[in-house]
C-alpha cells in the first residue's frame, strides 16, 4: 500500500519596507532568502524601496541581481512607512506573507518560530518583542503610545507596533489599508481583530539600531502620529466604517512602480 503524498508547504512571501537602510538591507535580505528557504520551496523576498536616498535602492537591486528569488519594488519618491507597507502587501504573491523592517532591529531567522505557529486554526502571527532595545525616552513613549492606542481601540494584542509578522495573504480581501503612515500597524492590528481573524502571539527578540535613526521619534511626527490616532479612532471606533465596509481590495496608489527583478510584477 502506498503511503498518503506529502502535504505540499505553503507558499511564503517575505518583505522588508527600506528607507535609507543601506547599511543593513544586504543583510536583512541575506537572512530573509536562508531562512525562507529553510520552510519552503516556494518563496519569494521583496524590498520595498520607499523613495531612499542613500545606497538602499543600488545594493537592493544588485541583491536581485545575485538571488533569483529577491525583486525589488522602487519608489520614485517617499510614500511614507504606511505606503511601503501598502506596496508589499500588494506585491506579495504567495499564499502567506512575513514583513519586518529593512533597519535590522528583527532577525529575520525568527520567522521559523512564527511559521511553526501559523497552523490551521491561525490567521495571524503577530509577535512581540521579548525586551525592547532602544534609548529609555523611545521606550517610554513606545509604551505610553500602546497602552493608550490598547485602551483606545479595545485591541487585545500585546504590541501592536512589533514589525515582525506572519499572515494569511486572503485576510487583505477583507478590508483596505489605508494610512500610510506609522498608524497603518494599529489600522491593521484593529482591523484583523474587528473582522475575527483568529491571531497567535509569539515572543520575538528586538535589536538595538546600528545603522541609521529613526524617522519618527521627534515632536513634530509625534505630534502628527496623535492626530492621526485620533481620526482612526473617529473612524474605526466611532463610525466604525471598516464593519460597513464591504468586501475591497487594498488600496492602490497613483504613483508608478518599477520593479527590478528577473521576475514579472505580479
Amino acid at each position: 500500500m502506498s503511503s498518503a503524498p506529502a502535504t505540499k508547504p505553503a507558499g511564503l512571501s517575505v518583505f522588508f519596507p527600506a528607507y535609507n537602510d543601506g547599511g543593513t538591507i544586504a543583510s536583512m535580505v541575506i537572512r530573509g532568502v536562508h531562512a525562507a528557504s529553510e520552510l519552503t520551496p516556494d518563496y519569494e523576498v521583496v524590498v520595498v524601496d520607499d523613495g531612499s536616498v542613500d545606497a538602499t535602492a543600488e545594493i537592493a537591486d544588485e541583491l536581485a541581481r545575485t538571488y533569483s528569488h529577491v525583486r525589488v519594488v522602487h519608489h520614485a519618491k517617499n510614500r511614507g512607512y504606511g505606503g511601503a507597507l501598502q506596496t508589499g502587501f500588494r506585491s506579495a504573491t504567495k499564499e502567506l506573507v512575513f514583513y519586518t523592517d529593512g533597519d535590522a532591529q528583527y532577525d529575520p531567522a525568527e520567522l521559523a518560530a512564527l511559521w511553526a505557529s501559523m497552523t490551521p486554526d491561525a490567521d495571524v502571527v503577530n509577535g512581540y518583542k521579548i525586551s525592547r532595545s532602544d534609548p529609555l525616552h523611545r521606550i517610554v513613549i513606545g509604551r505610553l503610545y500602546h497602552h493608550v492606542v490598547r485602551l483606545l481601540f479595545g485591541l487585545k494584542v500585546r504590541d501592536v507596533d512589533c514589525d515582525f509578522r506572519l499572515m494569511r495573504r486572503s485576510i487583505f480581501q477583507q478590508f483596505d489599508l489605508e494610512k500610510t503612515s506609522g498608524v497603518i500597524c494599529l489600522e491593521m492590528m484593529k482591523k484583523i481583530q474587528d473582522a475575527g481573524f483568529r491571531i497567535v502571539e509569539v515572543p520575538v527578540h528586538h535589536y538595538h539600531r546600528a545603522f541609521g535613526r529613526s524617522q519618527f521619534f521627534n515632536f513634530r511626527r509625534i505630534a502628527r502620529t496623535g492626530v492621526d490616532v485620533m481620526r482612526l479612532w473617529v473612524a474605526l471606533v466611532i463610525r466604525r466604517q471598516h464593519r460597513r465596509a464591504s468586501r475591497r481590495t487594498l488600496v492602490c496608489s497613483s504613483d508608478t512602480d518599477t520593479i527590478s527583478s528577473g521576475s514579472p510584477q505580479p
